[in-house]
Formats: C-alpha cells, sequence, structure tokens
C-alpha cells in the first residue's frame, strides 16, 4: 500500500510525458513557444527536429508505463531516476543558451524533481 501514490505519480508523469510527446508529433509548432527556448523557424525542416523530440517523449513515457506493467517498483524507480536526466538536460541547455529561466526551472526542473523523488521513493532510498 505504501508504494499507491509513488507508483501513481510514476504512471502520472509517464502519461503527461506521452501526451506533450503527441502535441509535439500532431503540431510542432504550436506546441515549441512552451518550451522554455525562442520558437523556432516555422519551416519543414525545424517540423522535423520537432517531431524528434516528440517522439523521444512519447518512447520516454512508454518505458516507465512498460516497466511498470512488467517489473516491479524498485526498476520503475531506477527507471525514472534515469529518465530524469531528461528534464535536466532540458533544464541546462535552456539556462546555457538564455531562454526562459522560469520556464526552464518551473517546467523542466520541477518535473526533473518529481522524478527524482518518486523514483527514490520507489527504490525506498528515502
Amino acid at each position: 500500500m505504501p508504494n499507491v501514490i509513488p507508483l501513481s505519480l510514476a504512471a502520472l508523469v509517464a502519461v503527461g510525458i506521452i501526451v506533450i510527446g503527441c502535441f509535439y508529433l500532431v503540431s510542432p509548432q504550436r506546441v515549441s513557444g512552451t518550451f522554455g527556448l525562442k520558437p523556432p523557424a516555422s519551416d519543414a525542416d525545424t517540423r522535423a527536429w520537432l517531431r524528434l523530440k516528440g517522439n523521444r517523449d512519447v518512447v520516454a513515457g512508454l518505458v516507465v508505463l512498460t516497466v511498470m506493467l512488467a517489473a516491479d517498483r524498485r526498476l520503475v524507480g531506477m527507471a525514472l531516476l534515469v529518465e530524469a536526466i531528461i528534464p535536466f538536460g532540458d533544464m541546462s541547455i535552456i539556462l546555457g543558451s538564455g531562454g526562459s529561466k522560469s520556464r526552464a526551472l518551473s517546467i523542466h526542473g520541477v518535473t526533473c524533481a518529481v522524478m527524482l523523488v518518486v523514483g527514490l521513493l520507489l527504490i525506498h532510498a528515502i
């Protein structure tokens, strides 16, 4: 029973990133302005690059859901800890590129922190 909340949060994070990934796949120009960087050019090549991000997000979410179905809570926690590198990297790139500090920290930083806390709870490190 004590794993219900962390597992629910893990599922919520996974589904959330899948939804974001789908937005990037379907309408990359519309959603790219929310990332924290200046919106890129509106050409076919740029849309293709943005769709790559969408694909990455969908797969990252599916990995967590798959591990939830096929393994124990500790492996789910480890997957979250490894995947927390993605929002940390995004935050770092946005901050290093002069992007929006508020979006870098409030979107990517908070996502990273949640993934780390939930991952650590699932492996019972905290």
